[in-house]
């Protein structure tokens, strides 16, 4: 990668920041191609909203500052290899960088969100399947769409998730269960037409579901159910989250079943439940 020989020849940088910087300007790649845009399409605007994202995932304002430099000296050197005119970067700051806690759905939004898929036709069926195994779970849609068939147990009611090198088992709920065999048994055989096709969920034409085409999904139904809160894969994550740590689950089994590798990770949803009891009690208390 020439950006790598750049840090290194140039501006003799360390080994530990040439993985952070090239792993960054990755991860900002994988955001911005799951939105159907890239790198040297960038504006100032997307640096700052994909900044929002990070620290709405539980990234510390160290991590998003760290990722500011990064993306700064990768169109630095866009710039000095002629491949974009400005540095979109270059305005953006990281002096006011606050953790901003995730947004999530209210328990009635989600039953909103649910219901929109009508079960009228194999599109119906297959993506109500989806959300409600999105929700039921809490899988990161990375992991919704490269699960196999192999890895859906409906007998005992439960997915097997691989993930970063880690392999977990999540339970799901009857309702989850049933859109599954709904799909599974009468409507994915109709889209498939390779035999061979191992893949969970499939597109229109029998292949592979992809992000792009799973986020387009997401953004339909989030029109259709009028919700004015911004909805993405992750806000059924945030939402399956503090839905099972307000109803009495444990940050330990949250985390096993998020997959995350800390549990400081998991421990942002007890401020977004704080929050949300706190406005519950200004709204329903009397004297407040």
């Amino acid at each position: 990668m020439r950006y790598e020989e750049y840090l290194v020849a140039e501006k003799h940088a360390s080994k530990n920041t040439v993985a952070s910087y090239l792993r960054d300007v990755t991860q900002f790649s994988d955001y911005l191609n799951a939105r159907n845009s890239g790198l040297l399409e960038a504006t100032a605007e997307t640096v700052r909203s994909y900044m929002d994202w990070m620290l709405s995932r539980g990234k510390s304002a160290a991590s998003v500052t760290r990722f500011l430099a990064a993306v700064k000296s990768f169109y630095n050197f866009q710039m000095f290899s002629g491949k974009v005119k400005t540095n979109p970067a270059k305005g953006v700051s990281a002096a006011k960088v606050e953790r901003k806690y995730p947004e999530i759905l209210t328990s009635k939004e989600v039953d909103l969100f649910l219901e929109q898929p009508q079960c009228v036709d194999a599109k119906g069926f297959r993506d109500h399947a989806m959300l409600e195994l999105l929700y039921a779970t809490g899988i990161r849609v990375s992991e919704l769409i490269t699960l196999d068939l192999d890895d859906l147990n409906m007998a005992a009611g439960f997915i097997h998730c691989s993930s970063k090198g880690k392999e977990r088992i999540i339970p799901l709920y009857r309702t989850a269960v049933k859109a599954l065999q709904d799909y599974v048994w009468k409507i994915r055989p109709q889209l498939v037409s390779d035999p061979e096709e191992t893949a969970l969920f499939v597109n229109m034409n029998g292949e592979r579901m992809s992000r792009q085409g799973f986020w387009k999904i997401i953004k339909h139904y989030q029109e259709k159910a009028g919700i004015e809160k911004e909805i993405t894969p992750h806000t059924l994550r945030h939402s399956f989250a503090a839905h099972l740590l307000e109803n009495g689950a444990d940050l330990r089994s949250i985390q096993e079943m998020l997959g995350h590798a800390d549990i400081s990770s998991t421990q942002i949803y007890t401020h977004v439940v704080k929050g949300n009891l706190k406005d519950v009690y200004q709204r329903a208390h009397p004297r407040a």
